[in-house]
């Protein structure tokens, strides 16, 4: 016996593609599924004008497989060098659909981000106007904070100041990793929403440090306590349409993950959508599951919804997932939850 579950095609909010043979290798792993994805613009060098937007794009359109119905939504990689007329002007022509800040040196190739916020202030304002969102990731750098500290203090320090500065502003606090954060999206009123990753509702910090590190594991922002994962959790399959899926799923061959300065990021664009299925059967919310993965998203950045769909089945016995992918740089292993997953996306 098999139970299905059929969805509005799903987006995805956050999401890695690298480029050259990474991008053509982990590229159908998400267009199989998702029908949109908001792409990182974090590749060396990073994607800061239109001119390189519009060449990321051109080389995405390239490498999408045959026959496959995909957008990539991009973005520009916000620096003190921004310069506010490109910026506006890629938006308004539907080049650029949002915008990312990084703070220098918070996670893979981000050392051309912000480090004085006062710098930027012009380009928020310009933002604020043309209704440009701001994708952000959330972590101070301070070395005095404590890494499981670094999203509540960022909250504190910079986004909630941030914001008050620059009224109107759309932000999107991008893999939320605590209670704070749920907490912090909940106490707005406005203008304010948060992706959430597949690998965060499945894993805690003990995952990643007890009986051996597991690198595959390893994340920025890294995974938290228990109880951040429950709040987490409960966001997720609240149907609150603040909440929404971003899987930030980050492509690094084996070699770099498995060394002694391992890169961070959790390739879930094979299996994102089945994980989910599990967790939020687990949740008792699988009628919940087609907002956070397919509609939340696109009401929030005034987007249309998909109008097609997929089909989850759930079979007796468990899903094989492949254990890594081949790409032209070398293996990338595929995020593995640890139990025995039962849901599938029908071909």
């Amino acid at each position: 016996m098999s139970e299905t579950l059929t969805l509005t095609r799903p987006d995805d909010w956050h999401l890695h593609l690298r480029d050259g043979a990474m991008l053509r290798a982990v590229l159908p792993e998400t267009t199989r599924h998702f029908a949109r994805a908001i792409v990182m613009p974090n590749l060396v060098p990073p994607v800061v004008t239109a001119a390189d937007a519009r060449a990321y794009r051109d080389r995405i359109l390239a490498a999408l497989p045959e026959g496959a119905g995909f957008t990539p939504l991009m973005t520009l990689y916000l620096t003190e060098e921004t310069d506010p007329a490109d910026l506006v002007s890629a938006h308004a022509e539907g080049l650029i659909t949002a915008v990312k800040l990084y703070p220098a040196g918070a996670t893979t190739n981000s050392t051309s981000g912000v480090r004085d916020f006062d710098k930027v202030r012009g380009v928020l304002e310009a933002m604020a106007e043309a209704g440009c969102p701001l994708c952000v990731h959330g972590e101070v750098t301070d070395p005095a904070v404590d890494i499981f500290d670094r999203e509540a203090v960022f909250i504190d320090r910079v986004l909630d100041p941030l914001r008050r500065a620059t009224p109107g502003l759309r932000v999107i606090m991008e893999h939320i990793t605590t209670r704070d954060g749920v907490d912090y999206v909940r106490s707005q009123e406005c203008d304010l929403g948060a992706t959430i990753t597949t690998h965060h509702l499945i894993i805690n910090r003990n995952h990643i440090l007890v009986g051996g590190i597991k690198p595959h594991y390893y994340c920025l922002p890294v995974a938290k306590r228990e109880v951040h994962r429950l709040a987490l959790r409960e966001a997720a399959t609240s149907g609150d349409a603040r909440f929404f899926l971003g899987t930030d799923s980050a492509p690094h061959t084996d070699d770099a993950k498995e060394s002694a300065c391992g890169c961070a990021g959790c390739f879930t664009a094979s299996n994102t959508m089945a994980l989910l299925a599990h967790v939020f059967e687990e949740e008792g919310a699988l009628d919940r599951l087609e907002g956070f993965a397919s509609r939340h998203g696109p009401g929030f950045y005034g987007l249309p919804v998909n109008s097609d769909t997929i089909t989850l089945v759930k079979s007796a016995t468990p899903t094989p997932f492949p254990a890594r992918i081949e790409t032209g740089d070398g293996p990338v292993t595929v995020f593995d939850p640890g139990f025995p997953v039962h849901w599938s996306v029908a071909d």
